[in-house]
């Protein structure tokens, strides 16, 4: 078994299919083919079944993928360590953040990472902060930024700025001539809602629990599972939403929505590692540069 038959494996297990596999390997589909014959022959176990012109997963195959992805995980932190003996900090650092910081905090950032160090290759994967947690522990990424509680005790967190929710409505909305919150009023009016997982949805529901509410008691939610949807949304409607000051400030420059301040309403970001992974001079740039 050889790491190169372990990655031909993953992409079209994560595809299933051989020909789009071949193509974002930069393979010809024969070769594909033949490394999952030759990966299966030797092992006397069938990855994939043939179902017309289409491949799907065998049991077997999906309990490998797991397996599959750590070996990999590994052999790429083994080729960091080694790239890390160079002097200047260099090699790939894969990021996983979290909406609200990915899109309104984060890019300046790594655009001053790579002015200041251009051997470092950054590699940018956006998800919710459930998602990014996850990542981390997992071994798929060597940083996690979010803005939402952590469940994984195992994680060292690190705040390395702070943010606020605040309340969006339509700039047509009967609140928007408003300069404070009615709260006593929130929990008679509809709203839209970022996805369960979401940093956003857990800071409005850790707000919610200070006003002696929960989602429970609004009387009608949509989730959406982008900050721009909700935007969008609330600004076609008479629904409100609690979104990061950062994610609103374009939005209601423009004139599309308004927002106002929830007392209370702080959240940290916070960087997300592993101690038990080394961490690679890259690292050690990119958090100086993050925490400074």
């Amino acid at each position: 078994m050889t790491l190169e038959q372990l990655r031909i494996f993953l992409a079209v297990a994560e595809r299933q299919h051989v020909t789009r596999a071949a193509e974002v390997l930069g393979l010809t589909q024969s070769a594909v083919s033949a490394a999952i014959s030759a990966l299966e022959a030797r092992h006397g176990v069938r990855l994939f079944d043939r179902v017309g012109r289409r491949i799907v997963l065998t049991e077997a195959g999906t309990a490998f993928m797991a397996e599959a992805r750590a070996v990999l995980d590994r052999a790429e932190t083994a080729e960091m360590v080694l790239e890390d003996l160079a002097r200047e900090p260099r090699g790939r650092l894969r990021l996983h953040a979290s909406q609200t910081v990915a899109s309104y905090w984060l890019p300046p950032r790594l655009v001053a990472l790579r002015d200041l160090h251009p051997g470092i290759e950054l590699r940018l994967t956006v998800g919710n902060t459930t998602q990014v947690a996850d990542a981390v522990a997992e071994g798929a990424a060597d940083i996690g930024l979010v803005e939402g509680e952590v469940a994984h005790g195992g994680l060292h967190l690190q705040v390395v700025a702070r943010d606020r929710l605040v309340l969006v409505m339509a700039a047509d909305h009967p609140w928007a001539g408003l300069t404070e919150a009615p709260l006593a009023q929130l929990a008679a009016c509809p709203w839209v809602l970022r996805e369960p997982g979401s940093g956003t949805r857990s800071a409005f529901e850790h707000w919610l629990a200070g006003q002696g509410l929960s989602v429970a008691d609004l009387p009608e939610t949509l989730d959406l599972p982008s900050n721009e949807a909700v935007l969008s949304a609330v600004a076609a409607s008479r629904r409100l939403a609690a979104l990061s000051l950062r994610a609103v400030e374009t939005a209601a420059a423009a004139g599309r929505i308004r927002s106002l301040p929830l007392p209370g309403a702080e959240r940290p970001f916070s960087l997300l590692t592993d101690p038990r992974r080394h961490r690679t001079r890259a690292m050690q740039a990119l958090i100086g540069l993050l925490a400074g």
